[in-house]
C-alpha cells in the first residue's frame, strides 16, 4: 500500500484519502492529551475554573472565526493552501503555550490559535480536509469514508489522551520538572504540525482531485447550509457545556480523580466512540442519514443529564462510557448529509459555513460552565448539555426528515 492509512480506504477511493486521515491522526493524538493537560496547565500555572472556562471559550471563538474566514474565502485558494497556513499556525500555538505564561498573552495565542479543548475536531483543518474527502469518492462509499476519518481522529486521539500521563510520569522519574514536562508536550503538538504539513505537500504534489474541481460560494443550496448551520450551533452551544477539558475538570473536582485516571477513562470513552464509527454507515444505509443522526443521539443525551446524579466514581463513569458509546455515531453521518446535499463547487463553503456557527456557539459555552463549576461541583453543565442536545435531535428529525441526499432518493 502506498500510504500507511491505505487499508482504511472504501473501495474505488482515491489514495488522497489515506493522506488525509494519516494527517487527521497525526492532529488527532496531540489534540488528545492537550484537551486533559490543558486545565491541568492552566492550574499549575494558579488559574482557576473560571480561566479554565475563558481560555476554553477563546480556543473555540478562534477555530470558528478562522473557520468562517475558510468558508467565505476557500474558493479564491487552493485548499492545499490553506492547509499549510494551518500548519504553521499549529506549530505557532504550541510554541506559545510553551513559552507563555500570562494570562492575557494566553488568551490572546488561544484566540488565533488552533488548540482543541473538545474530544471531536473543531479546527480549521476540518472542513478543508472534509471537502478534499468528498472528492475522493463515490456517493455510495461517502459516509463510509467519513466514518473512517472520524474512527481514525477518535481512536488515535484516545491513545493521545493516555500520553496525558507523560508528564507526570517524566517528573516522577525526576527527568523533568513537572511545569517543564507539560511544557514540552505542547512543543510536540506544535512539532507534530510539521509532519501533518509534509503529508498535505505530497497531497498537493499528487495532484489531489480536490484540485480539479472547480469551487465556488453558496449558492442554490443556501437555504439548506444555513438552516442545517443554525441546527448544529444549537448542538454545538450544547456541547460546550461539557467539552473534554471541562469534563476532566469536573472529574477533578467532583470525584479527586488524578490526571492519569482521567487519560485512561478518556482513552475508553475515545474507544468506544470510534467503535460506533464503524457501526455508523451501516446503520445509515438502513435508516438514512438523518434518523442515524437522531436516533442514535437520542439516548446519549439523556446518559448525559444522568450523569451528574451518579453519587460515586463507579457510576459517574458507567455513564460516561454509555454515553460515548452512542455519542458520536451521528459525526460522520452529519458530515457525509452536508456533503450529500450540496452541489460539488460548493462543498468547500458548506462545509466551513456549517462548522463556524459550531465553533462559536460552542465558544460561548465553556465560559458559563466553568462559572458554574465554580459555584457548585455538582454538575450543572452536563444537565444543560444534554436537555439542549435532545432539543436540537427532535428540531432536526422534524425539520430534516424528508430532506433526502441523493442516495436516499
Amino acid at each position: 500500500m502506498p500510504y500507511s492509512a491505505s487499508w482504511l480506504l472504501p473501495p474505488g477511493t482515491s489514495p488522497d484519502a489515506a493522506l488525509i486521515l494519516t494527517a487527521r491522526g497525526i492532529r488527532a493524538f496531540t489534540d488528545g492529551y492537550i484537551a486533559l493537560l490543558l486545565p491541568y496547565y492552566l492550574t499549575l500555572l494558579g488559574y482557576g475554573a473560571l480561566e479554565v472556562g475563558v481560555i476554553a471559550t477563546a480556543t473555540l471563538f478562534g477555530s470558528g472565526l478562522l473557520t468562517l474566514l475558510v468558508g467565505v474565502f476557500a474558493y479564491r485558494f487552493r485548499l492545499h493552501v490553506l492547509l499549510t497556513a494551518a500548519c504553521l499556525l499549529m506549530l505557532g500555538t504550541g510554541v506559545g503555550f510553551a513559552t507563555v505564561t500570562d494570562f492575557l498573552p494566553l488568551l490572546l495565542i488561544a484566540v488565533i490559535g488552533t488548540l482543541n479543548p473538545s474530544s471531536g475536531d473543531v479546527s480549521v483543518f476540518s472542513p478543508i480536509e472534509q471537502s478534499l474527502l468528498s472528492h475522493a469518492v463515490t456517493s455510495e462509499h461517502r459516509t463510509a469514508l467519513f466514518s473512517r476519518y472520524s474512527l481514525v481522529g477518535q481512536l488515535i486521539g484516545a491513545l493521545g489522551a493516555l500520553a496525558a500521563a507523560a508528564p507526570g510520569m517524566l517528573a516522577q522519574w525526576d527527568i523533568l520538572e513537572l511545569k517543564a514536562a507539560v511544557q514540552a508536550m505542547f512543543i510536540v503538538y506544535g512539532l507534530s504540525a510539521l509532519v501533518a504539513l509534509a503529508l498535505y505537500r505530497r497531497l498537493a504534489s499528487a495532484g489531489s482531485r480536490g484540485d480539479e474541481v472547480r469551487t465556488a460560494p453558496l449558492g442554490p443550496s443556501r437555504g439548506v447550509v444555513y438552516r442545517l448551520a443554525a441546527l448544529f450551533s444549537l448542538d454545538a452551544f450544547a456541547g460546550g457545556f461539557a467539552v473534554q477539558s471541562l469534563l476532566a475538570l469536573w472529574l477533578f473536582l467532583r470525584f479527586d480523580l488524578s490526571v492519569e485516571a482521567a487519560g485512561t477513562l478518556f482513552f475508553w470513552t475515545g474507544v468506544l466512540a470510534a467503535a460506533s464509527f464503524l457501526a455508523a454507515p451501516a446503520i445509515a444505509r438502513r435508516i438514512g442519514l438523518v434518523n442515524t443522526m437522531v436516533f442514535t443521539h437520542l439516548p446519549a443525551n439523556v446518559f448525559c443529564v444522568i450523569i451528574p446524579f451518579m453519587p460515586t466514581l463507579p457510576l459517574a463513569v458507567l455513564f460516561l462510557l454509555l454515553r460515548a458509546a452512542l455519542s458520536s455515531m451521528d459525526v460522520p453521518a452529519r458530515s457525509s448529509y452536508v456533503m450529500a446535499v450540496v452541489s460539488p463547487e460548493e462543498r468547500p463553503a458548506a462545509a466551513g459555513i456549517t462548522a463556524v456557527p459550531r465553533s462559536l456557539a460552542a465558544a460561548v459555552s465553556p465560559a458559563f460552565a466553568g462559572y458554574l463549576l465554580t459555584l457548585s461541583t455538582f454538575g450543572w453543565p452536563l444537565v444543560i448539555c444534554g436537555v439542549l442536545k435532545i432539543v436540537y435531535d427532535l428540531t432536526l428529525l422534524g425539520m430534516f426528515r424528508k430532506v433526502k441526499p441523493p442516495e436516499e432518493r
